[in-house]
């Protein structure tokens, strides 16, 4: 059995019963025969039922956001902007797949020569917990357009989301099939990428999963695409707008209660402005209420684990003991972790060199552009990095010296619909959304015609 478990009250809301390799057969075996009917289907046909889809996320979004709360402890207002977003992403896709990938016209000497983008079929997604809708959606409204049929095995700690996930598609009419939830544990999933069913895979996770999903494609010779950890920067230059750049930056952080791939997770400061940046930061952090997460005006809920939470304090002590300074917070009980704000963080530290998942953050004085420039592409991660200044020539000219896969100027890194997104080094490979992301999974097919 699989339970899932509300990390506020230590409750068990629900159990599950893991597929057997029978079972697990013929979800496979559905998805193959539905995607020999599914890939004939027209574009407008599918947008329809992705228009539904949208429909269905706006219409129950308090009934989907609810379990989400319940089973990872995110805070219910965003919980509901986390189903909002997703029905944006639906609605982005029906628009615009057909021309995403519309057949690519090039001159030859051929009577016509052009590249087209087919389906390729089975896609296996694997998939975390901290944001248990949108990370599933990002994935399957592309790839449900593009022809393709999606199969989902999710955290298990958020079972009830991944069930509710396969309802919304349902609900919304698509043929039974076309996306369906595994309830399966880790240990099945080199055997389901085996199969020779299953033709891509996608993974959002930690380095370790995803490296062990990628050596087991690799070696299928099949597609995958990888969106692992970040310890994204925030970099405040001395022109920055610091009112502004306050208040992105404790958004960037501790939204989600800091469990976010992309959260801000080191603030680098100009030493012209540290101290009262830092100061006035700190306030900023003593005003986020935390409390139970079926609350609306709570901001800061629990973490999904207590096991995530007590790493996190670790990396906290860790630094603390190499020289750091505790500003704010830095107490754990439970799975809750007090919003916490380290000072004198050198990139020598726990809270620097690791990724940080949870309400926590280091902060570090830089004197040039130069040395910024450095201590943001010292990490091995390379998700994206925010930078704040008023200088928009500036901010141009420094923008190609960073090694992420994105630079946000004056905002916080997220991922939109209309862009790409994705990492570099450790943070994975491929993208995510946009053209870039529903092309990742099609045969781009050459054809010439004389």
């Amino acid at each position: 059995m699989i339970a899932s478990k509300n990390p506020y009250t230590g409750e068990t809301i629900e159990k599950f019963e893991e597929l057997s390799k029978e079972q697990i057969d013929e979800v496979l075996e559905n998805a193959q025969q539905r995607y020999k009917l599914w890939r004939k289907t027209s574009m407008g046909e599918r947008a329809e039922f992705m228009k539904n889809a949208a429909e269905e996320l706006k219409a129950n979004k308090e009934e989907y956001a609810r379990d989400i709360t319940l089973e990872m402890g995110k805070p219910i207002s965003q919980s509901i902007s986390e189903i909002e977003k997703c029905a944006w992403v639906c609605e982005y896709y029906a628009k615009h797949a057909e021309e995403h990938l519309a057949d690519r016209l090039v001159d030859t000497d051929a009577q016509k020569s052009y590249v087209s983008y087919e389906p390729i079929g089975v896609v296996l997604a694997v998939m975390p917990w901290n944001y248990p809708f949108w990370q599933v959606f990002r994935f399957a409204a592309p790839a449900l357009m593009a022809g393709n049929i999606g199969v989902l095995k999710h955290a298990s700690n958020v079972m009830r989301s991944a069930n509710n996930i396969q309802k919304v598609f349902e609900r919304a009419g698509f043929p039974k099939y076309c996306f369906q939830n595994m309830t399966v544990g880790s240990d099945k999933i080199d055997d389901v990428i085996k199969d020779k069913r299953i033709k891509a895979v996608t993974l959002t996770g930690s380095k370790p999963a995803g490296a062990a999903v990628a050596s087991t494609a690799g070696s299928e010779i099949k597609k995958s695409v990888l969106e692992l950890g970040g310890s994204n920067a925030l970099v405040v230059f001395d022109n920055a707008n610091m009112d502004a750049a306050i208040d992105t930056c404790i958004q960037a952080r501790f939204q989600n209660t800091g469990q976010s791939c992309i959260a801000g997770k080191r603030l680098i400061i100009h030493e012209n402005i540290a101290e009262e940046f830092t100061k006035n930061y700190v306030e900023k952090v003593k005003e986020l209420k935390s409390g139970d997460p079926m609350n609306e005006d709570t901001f800061i809920g629990t973490m999904a684990r207590v096991d995530l939470a007590e790493d996190l304090e670790k990396q906290i002590k860790s630094s603390v003991d190499a020289g750091a300074k505790i500003l704010i917070g830095g107490e754990r009980d439970g799975a809750y972790m007090q919003p916490t704000v380290l000072g004198g963080v050198t990139k020598e530290m726990s809270m620097f060199k690791e990724e940080t998942f949870g309400p926590a953050i280091g902060i570090t004085r830089f004197k040039t552009a130069e040395e910024a420039i450095e201590l943001v592409n010292s990490s091995d991660f390379g998700l994206g990095v925010s930078i704040f200044t008023e200088d928009m020539d500036f901010a141009k000219d420094i923008i190609p010296e960073f090694e992420d896969g994105a630079v946000f100027v004056n905002e916080l890194v997220k991922s939109d619909p209309r862009l790409p997104f994705g990492g570099t080094k450790i943070s994975g490979y491929g993208r995510e959304l946009s053209l870039d992301g529903i092309q990742e999974f099609v045969n781009k097919k050459t054809v010439y015609i004389k």
